[in-house]
């Protein structure tokens, strides 16, 4: 009996566990990350499809409070192609993160006492195939933070040249 070969499948442009949708890059660069966190989303199954085709931005979007509970705000997931009409959602609607009650009342507290923001970081599919968004509480920082994380990064980059040229 001849067994089937794993990687003979082909490939249909989805996006499968473990793998990053979107990615928030600008965020490292406009502020100083203190913690981050795994929440959950909740989505109906429109969004989820347009997900698995790595279809999303959450590059303008934001987290906040709302009735005592934790939301996404302006987070772009594009409507589903394949589906009708009556089954698209909304694109930039408001989405419900799910976390711990502890994790929540940190995060608010934070955010209500000390003057943090929580911002999102990258949405992505763990290893159960549930999507996830990665938040961190961060502060904001000022314009001679950014010119100082600008240096590090070249000079490391001009180091890393450096030692590749000597070896």
């Amino acid at each position: 009996m001849a067994g089937k070969n794993k990687n003979s499948k082909k490939k249909s442009g989805m996006i499968s566990t473990n793998q990053t949708v979107a990615e928030n890059k600008q965020a490292r660069y406009e502020y100083s990350i203190e913690d981050k966190f795994e929440a959950g989303i909740m989505l109906v199954g429109t969004e989820v499809k347009s997900l698995r085709l790595g279809q999303a931005s959450i590059n303008e979007s934001y987290v906040g409070p709302k009735n005592g509970e934790i939301f996404i705000f302006n987070a772009h997931i594009p409507e589903y192609g394949q589906a009708g009409p009556k089954m698209q959602h909304e694109p930039k609607r408001i989405r419900k993160l799910l976390l711990h009650k502890r994790e929540s009342n940190r995060l608010l507290g934070a955010v209500s006492r000390e003057g943090y923001t929580i911002i999102p970081l990258r949405l992505y599919f763990d290893k159960n195939g549930r999507a996830k968004l990665e938040i961190a509480l961060a502060k904001g920082k000022k314009l001679h933070d950014k010119r100082e994380t600008e240096k590090k990064r070249d000079w490391n980059k001009q180091k890393a040249r450096l030692m590749k040229q000597n070896y």
